[in-house]
């Protein structure tokens, strides 16, 4: 009963992150990948002396790669991302990468996507967000359909479209804020596959909430005890806490391996789907389930005048 004794303070507090990320979107911007841009990827292995990406860094600078990326990758390997480069571009940054001819390496791969294909990636990762959720707002209404009061079923799917989106606008936000200060912060296709994963686990979370509310509905119905909809919900609240809990502390210490001791090229990947599954508990247990029950208020107050 305590998150939704304070359910007002919970709820602010998800309104905060909301506008201070949706401010940062909207000042900052986001850094999109040359997934969605267009650019060239190249990446090598050392032989022997892996030069410092200080070093590398500084002699792209010094030779007109302004706007190169670079990650390491492994124990002897770096990941470059640039701008598209024209053959004669390519055999510069290759000559630049063996640093006075004492370093050299194998060029492991070398890729360029378009500027079109950038801008289709682009377009699908937007309507596959767009579709996955209006599927959710779908399945909702249709699983809840037998629920009506206090609440009528489809508002249970926009609660929970509503903290899916407090989910996901936190980690764009926050990747918002890293990126305007770190490169490797960008937006790309393991960015827009991070945020389809916290949609599956956020509203998988939500819905064990919700099936219990409805469940505790029911009997609540059946043995004629008149519970308010705020006592019920507080109880179901309660009975699943200890399973969200702890299932995201699962996955977080998994992530976190994956952070600290994984390959660079996830880390990114790791740390934008962990916030995804901190905030996606955090919004199940003290936005959605409140959410739901500031949304019976408000229809009860509705049916009253």
């Amino acid at each position: 009963m305590f998150v939704i004794k304070y359910k007002k303070y919970f709820l602010a507090l998800s309104a905060f992150f909301i506008v201070v990320s949706l401010t940062a979107i909207g000042v900052l911007g986001l850094q999109f990948g040359i997934d969605f841009t267009g650019g060239s990827i190249l990446e090598v292995r050392y032989e022997g002396e892996v030069p410092e990406a200080a070093l590398l860094e500084a002699r792209l600078v010094e030779n007109g790669f302004l706007n190169a990326v670079l990650q390491p990758t492994g124990e002897k390997g770096y990941i470059f991302r640039t701008e598209t480069l024209k053959p004669e571009d390519r055999s510069l940054l290759l000559t630049l990468l063996n640093v006075e001819g004492e370093t050299p390496f194998e060029e492991v791969r070398f890729s360029q996507i378009g500027g079109v294909i950038g801008k289709e990636l682009q377009s699908k990762a937007w309507i596959a967000i767009a579709i996955t959720l209006l599927s959710i707002i779908l399945y909702i209404t249709y699983a809840f359909r037998k629920v009506s009061e206090p609440v009528s079923s489809w508002k249970y799917g926009v609660a929970a479209v509503v903290a899916l989106l407090h989910n996901t606008v936190i980690p764009i936000g926050a990747f918002a804020i890293l990126g305007h200060y770190f490169a490797l912060y960008q937006i790309d296709v393991l960015f827009v596959t991070a945020i389809l994963a916290i949609f599956g686990f956020s509203v998988n979370d939500t819905i064990v909430i919700f099936d219990r509310i409805r469940e505790n509905l029911r009997r609540d119905k059946e043995e004629k005890s008149g519970k308010p909809f705020g006592v019920v919900v507080g109880e179901s609240i309660s009975q699943t806490l200890a399973r969200s809990i702890n299932i995201s502390l699962a996955i977080l210490l998994v992530l976190g391996a994956l952070y600290f001791i994984g390959s660079d090229s996830t880390r990114e990947f790791s740390f934008v789907l962990g916030l995804g599954v901190l905030f996606g508990t955090y919004s199940s247990i003290c936005f959605a389930a409140p959410l739901l029950v500031a949304i019976g208020n408000r229809t009860k107050q509705k049916a009253t005048h």
